[in-house]
C-alpha cells in the first residue's frame, strides 16, 4: 500500500531537487542492487499473503455464523476489510514504486494510490475506536441499551464517509510526470503565503488518524482495566458471574493486544513523515530509502497481525479457523462446535427456553378416567399474584393416593423447565 502519508510525497521531493538543478540529468540514486530488491519483495509478498488470507477468513467466520454477528464483530469485519483492501491494492504497488522510484500505472491509479491508503487506515483505527466504546458501554454502563446491528452498520457507513472525505485532497492534487527516462506520481500541493497547506494537512491527518483515537482508546480501556481487574463485586461470587467476567477480560485483552500492535507498527511512520514536513533536506540521502522501506513494511505488516491475534486469543476465532484450513495437514484437528453454531437446531431450542422462562406459567392438565370412570380436568396453573390458584390434585384425590402420585409427576415433568416461584398458590 502507499502510506497514510504517502511515501509519493517525499519521493517527488527528490525529484523536484534534482529537476532544480540545472546541471543535473535527472540521475536516479534510488536504483537498488537485485538481490536487496528480492529480499524486500520477499518481505512485503509474506504481508499481502497473510493480510489477505486471514483478513478474508475473519469476515467468513463473522458473516456465515450467526452467533457471531455482534456489535463487536461488524467493526471487526470492517477492520478486517480495509486492512485487507489495502493489503491487496496498495502495498506491492507502492513496494514497486519504492524500490526505483518510478512510476508503471497511470494517473488514476496514482490518485487512488495517495487517495485509498488514508481511508483504509482512518476506518481501520476509528473501528477500533469503535469496538472500545461499544465494550466501554457494556462494562462501565451495562444497563444502557446497546447499538443495535441497523445503527452498528449506519455507523460504518460514517466512517467511510469521513474517510473519504480526509483522504480526498490527496486524491485531488495527486499528479503524474514525465521525466527523462522515467514517470513519478507524486502529489502537487498549492503554495499559499499565509499557510503551508501540505504541512497543515500532514499534522491534521496524523492527529485524526493516530494520536487522537489512540487516546481515546488509552482512556477507555484503562477504565475498563481497573474495573475488571483491579475491583471485584462483593457477595457476587456465582458461577455465572465468573464466567461472564472472565468472557470480558478475554475480550478486553485481545482488543488491547490488537491495538497495542497498530500503535507500535505505526509510530515509527508517522513519526518518520512528521519529521520530513519540518526537516526536509534530511531525507535526500540515498540511505534513506532503505530506512523509509523499513518503516513502511513494519507499518505495513499491522495489517497481518490481527487475523493471528484473533486466533491465538479467542476460542471461537480459533475453531473457525480450524473449520476454514481444515485441509492443511498441519493445522491439528479441532471442535467447530467451538463457535456454538454448528446446530441452528441448538439455537432455536436456547432461544424457546429463554422465551418459555419468561412467560407466564400456564399448564393444562388432562387426567386419566378415575375408578368411578368420571374424566377430571384441571384448569390453568397461573403463578401471578391475583391469578386463579393451582388445583391441587392432592386435594381432589385424596381418596387415591396412586392417582395423586402420578397427577404430580405428571405436572412435575411437564414443567420441570418453569420457576418455581410461578407454581405457587
Amino acid at each position: 500500500m502507499d502510506s497514510p502519508i504517502t511515501s509519493i510525497d517525499f519521493q517527488s521531493n527528490w525529484t523536484n531537487t534534482t529537476a532544480q538543478n540545472e546541471t543535473d540529468i535527472y540521475w536516479n540514486q534510488f536504483v537498488q542492487p537485485v538481490w536487496r530488491i528480492v529480499l524486500w519483495a520477499v518481505a512485503y509478498s509474506t504481508i499481502v499473503i497473510v493480510s489477505v488470507v486471514g483478513n478474508i477468513t475473519v469476515i467468513w467466520i463473522i458473516l456465515a455464523h450467526k452467533r457471531m454477528r455482534t456489535v463487536t464483530n461488524y467493526f471487526l469485519v470492517n477492520l478486517a476489510f480495509a486492512e485487507a483492501s489495502m493489503s491487496a491494492f496498495n502495498t506491492v504497488i507502492n513496494f514497486v514504486y519504492s524500490v526505483h522510484n518510478e512510476w508503471y500505472f497511470g494517473l488514476y491509479y496514482c490518485r487512488f494510490h495517495n487517495f485509498f491508503p488514508i481511508a483504509a487506515v482512518f476506518a481501520s483505527i476509528y473501528s477500533m475506536t469503535a469496538i472500545a466504546l461499544d465494550r466501554y458501554m457494556a462494562i462501565i454502563h451495562p444497563l444502557q441499551q446497546r447499538m443495535s446491528a441497523t445503527q452498528t452498520k449506519v455507523v460504518i457507513g460514517v466512517m467511510w464517509v469521513l474517510a473519504l472525505l480526509l483522504a480526498f485532497p490527496q486524491y485531488y492534487y495527486s499528479n503524474t510526470d514525465q521525466l527523462p527516462g522515467r514517470v513519478v506520481c507524486y502529489i502537487d500541493w498549492p503554495e499559499y503565503t499565509v499557510l503551508d497547506f501540505k504541512t497543515m494537512y500532514f499534522v491534521c491527518v496524523a492527529v485524526l488518524i493516530y494520536f487522537l483515537p489512540l487516546l481515546v482508546m488509552g482512556c477507555a480501556y484503562l477504565v475498563m482495566g481497573l474495573t475488571l481487574w483491579a475491583s471485584e463485586i462483593p457477595g457476587d461470587s456465582s458461577d455465572r458471574y465468573q464466567e461472564q467476567l472472565t468472557a470480558k477480560r478475554k475480550v478486553v485483552k485481545m482488543m488491547i493486544v490488537v491495538v497495542c500492535t497498530f500503535a507500535l507498527c505505526w509510530l515509527p511512520y508517522h513519526v518518520y513523515f512528521l519529521i520530513h514536513q519540518f526537516y526536509p533536506h534530511l531525507f535526500e540521502q540515498p540511505f534513506i530509502q532503505q530506512v523509509y522501506l523499513t518503516i513502511m513494511w513494519l507499518a505495513m505488516s499491522s495489517t497481518m497481525y490481527n487475523p493471528i491475534i484473533y486466533c491465538c486469543l479467542n476460542d471461537r476465532f480459533r475453531a473457525g479457523f480450524k473449520q476454514a484450513f481444515r485441509c492443511c495437514p498441519c493445522v491439528p484437528e479441532g471442535s467447530y462446535e467451538g463457535l456454538e453454531l454448528k446446530s441452528t437446531r441448538y439455537i432455536q431450542t436456547q432461544t424457546s427456553l429463554y422465551r418459555a422462562s419468561r412467560m407466564e406459567t400456564t399448564v393444562s392438565c388432562v387426567m386419566q378416567p378415575c375408578e368411578d370412570g368420571q374424566k377430571v380436568t384441571f384448569g390453568s396453573i397461573r403463578g401471578a399474584a391475583g391469578r386463579p390458584a393451582v388445583h391441587s390434585p392432592s386435594r381432589e384425590f385424596a381418596s387415591n393416593g396412586s392417582s395423586s402420585r402420578s397427577i404430580s409427576k405428571t405436572m412435575s415433568e411437564t414443567s420441570s423447565f418453569y420457576s418455581s416461584n410461578n407454581l405457587q398458590e
